[in-house]
């Protein structure tokens, strides 16, 4: 995944309220924020899985952030 992609997504994150964030589940959340990335962008499909993939991965950190703020 390239860097620029990167800083979109956790730009998206956050960007996000909160409560937004925590009220989604896993896959919701993952859709929620691919969905954002590609209003800023169009994802070819070797994207959208890396990011899908990455997100996953990520879930913890983003609900942790989420419930930082």
């Amino acid at each position: 995944m390239s860097p620029f992609l990167l800083r979109q997504l956790w730009s998206v994150i956050d960007a996000a309220h909160s409560t937004h964030i925590l009220s989604l589940d896993d896959q919701s959340l993952a859709s929620w924020v691919v969905e954002q990335l590609c209003h800023q962008s169009p994802l070819d499909n070797g994207e959208l899985t890396q990011v899908n993939r990455y997100i996953q991965s990520k879930i913890s950190l983003i609900r942790d952030m989420a419930q930082s703020k």
